[in-house]
């Protein structure tokens, strides 16, 4: 990604995935990055960014995502995403039979 905002490094989770910016009346796909992260010094939250590839997007400027979780938070959103990936994972497994 050309004019990338967020560091994208050997540590970021997902460098990447799949993104879709959905607003009134436009809808564009791109390429994304997704990173999780935590303060180094004192950690107090776990924040999540989602920043797609400003190459392949038309109706927004470059931008990042960021919020900013509690770990109970960051902890039910792990929660929900292994049971969907349960879920995708039987259902393939099921078209597989």
């Amino acid at each position: 990604m050309v004019d990338r905002l967020m560091t994208v490094n050997a540590y970021t989770t997902l460098d990447l995935v799949d993104a879709v910016a959905e607003g009134h009346e436009f809808e564009e796909e791109a390429y994304a990055t997704l990173n999780v992260t935590s303060p180094r010094k004192n950690p107090d939250h776990v924040s999540l960014q989602l920043e797609l590839d400003n190459t392949q997007l038309t109706e927004l400027p470059a931008h990042a995502e960021t919020v900013t979780l509690t770990p109970e938070q960051a902890r039910s959103i792990a929660a929900d995403l292994e049971e969907h990936a349960d879920t995708v994972e039987a259902a393939q497994a099921d078209a597989e039979d």
